[in-house]
């Protein structure tokens, strides 16, 4: 029979996984993250967004701290503990001047991968100037040199349809870097691209008891014309009270409003 792990046996799994089946509460929610990588780039990427019942990741004039409770933050802290980048947009920088470590949480500092396309960030925001290693993503064209503060800047080809960067080249060069677990922490507009480019493994929801009637939406998709273009889902819940986390397998599925029409 599997021992039952607390977080420190989870944590001690991080580089030398699977976890075992039977290994209780901690185990089953983080032991697909521990599984090795079944994609074809050798990355296991897992994106998380915390919303309200009614999917507001934030007010509409941006204000997004904290939709989640204690437990969501512990949880987010872990998650990047056991990854080996932590990736955020542009807007979650410039909204939230976030340190993205593990400082409520045994574990190492991920690195911190931004991404800003038009490479309009200042140096001045603290992922730039202090804490663990950061990159800084751009698009190759961007201006500027190959570094902004005390980061350092990949550049990547941008996406074919437009509108950011290309997923699967920029995971190709965190995983040429050894960076091959890969947290996508926000925000909605960060996560939603790896959706819509098929680039989520797996999906960590939480939903606190929360009404706004406004805001700004957890997910921006291509509009849908039926339900049936909606992307269907397993799912697994868990109790992170007072908020519900639901842990989403996707196994890389595209939404059939991101597909290509048959020809």
């Amino acid at each position: 029979m599997s021992p039952i792990l607390d977080w420190d046996g989870v944590l001690a799994l991080r580089e030398g996984g699977p976890c075992p089946p039977g290994a209780g509460p901690l185990g089953a929610l983080f032991g697909p993250l521990l599984a090795p990588p079944r994609a074809a780039d050798g990355c296991l990427v897992v994106g998380r967004l915390a919303q309200t019942l009614d999917g507001r990741i934030a007010t509409a004039s941006g204000s997004s701290q904290w939709i989640g409770g204690a437990g969501d933050i512990l949880h987010t802290h872990r998650l990047r503990a056991l990854c080996h980048a932590v990736v955020v947009g542009a807007g979650t920088v410039r909204h939230d001047d976030p340190r993205l470590t593990t400082r409520d949480c045994t574990g190492p500092d991920p690195v911190r991968v931004v991404l800003d396309p038009e490479r309009r960030l200042s140096a001045g925001y603290r992922v730039f100037r202090e804490g663990p290693p950061t990159l800084l993503v751009v698009a190759e064209d961007a201006p500027g040199g190959e570094r902004l503060g005390e980061a350092e800047v990949v550049r990547v080809r941008r996406a074919p349809e437009g509108g950011g960067l290309d997923i699967p080249g920029m995971l190709a060069a965190l995983s040429a870097r050894g960076l091959w677990r890969i947290f996508v922490e926000g925000g909605g507009v960060t996560v939603s691209r790896f959706l819509a480019a098929g680039c989520l493994d797996r999906l960590h929801v939480t939903v606190a008891p929360v009404l706004l009637g406004s805001g700004i939406p957890a997910f921006t998709l291509p509009e849908a014309g039926r339900i049936a273009d909606g992307l269907r889902f397993r799912w697994t819940v868990h109790d992170l009270a007072p908020d519900v986390l639901f842990d989403i397998a996707l196994d890389r599925v595209r939404p059939r409003v991101c597909q290509e029409p048959a020809p």
